[in-house]
């Protein structure tokens, strides 16, 4: 396996590649990331790993009213405690950042793009933001994987039918589905309404088709459970939110 140093952006939510990805950067250490990345030669890719919280904040608890005891001291680990490795899970995604966009108060508006998977393998917090040592992540097809995507696209359709009943909106205008298998599988565990912990497990897995495999089961267990809800919160499950890190 190829391994190489990045730059680390933990988060509260995964990455899948393919998918895209807006910031709101505020943070001191995420300020200097982003000031190292744009300084980059234009020719060079903006590259820098993002990675699930497993225990801790995306954000530092900084606010005024905490009890000195509470505050983390600032620094490029701050809320991850002693040992940052642990307070991430081990599989994550490139991101590519597309758009670095400095805001007169000295914030980043950023949009990047999820690439590649990668296995974290050490954490280093003595710069003034996190970096690790990675490895990539080969995507391999798995056995099936064009017959299970079929199977999971016209399971996704009725998922999103179930759904957008729930929530009394409607489907109209909604793209078709990507045929590759690899690039299926990640556009649909990205757009499913699942938590944190489902969605890693998902990146997680080891091949295309065990992922296609996986999702076709939970999209008809989720499509089952949503016909006997009587309603659901209007959520635009195809959209990803700002990340205020």
């Amino acid at each position: 396996m190829t391994t190489a140093r990045l730059p680390l952006f933990p988060l509260n939510s995964v990455l899948f590649p393919g998918l895209v990805l807006p910031l709101n950067v505020f943070e001191q250490r995420y300020r200097a990331l982003m000031r190292d990345l744009s300084a980059l030669p234009e020719e060079e890719p903006r590259r820098f790993g993002v990675v699930a919280i497993r225990d801790g904040s995306e954000v530092a608890p900084t606010a005024p009213g905490l009890p000195e005891g509470a505050r983390p001291e600032p620094g490029p680990a701050s809320g991850f405690g002693p040992d940052p490795r642990k307070a991430f899970h081990a599989v994550g995604c490139v991101a590519d950042a597309a758009t670095i966009r400095e805001r007169s108060d000295g914030t980043y508006e950023v949009l990047a793009t999820g690439t590649t998977r990668f296995r974290l393998l050490s954490v280093d917090a003595s710069g003034p933001y996190l970096t690790g040592e990675v490895e990539d992540i080969e995507e391999e097809q798995g056995e099936g994987a064009g017959a299970l995507a079929s199977g999971v696209v016209r399971a996704f359709r009725a998922y999103q039918k179930r759904l957008a009943g729930a929530t009394e909106r409607t489907l109209a205008g909604q793209s078709d589905l990507p045929g590759e298998p690899s690039v299926l599988s990640y556009l649909v565990a990205a757009a499913a309404m699942l938590d944190t912990p489902a969605k890693q497990r998902l990146l997680e897995t080891p091949d295309t088709a065990t992922r296609l495999a996986r999702e076709l089961k939970m999209l008809r267990t989720e499509t089952a459970v949503i016909a006997k809800l009587p309603s659901l919160p209007a959520v635009d499950f195809t959209r990803r939110p700002t990340n205020p890190n």
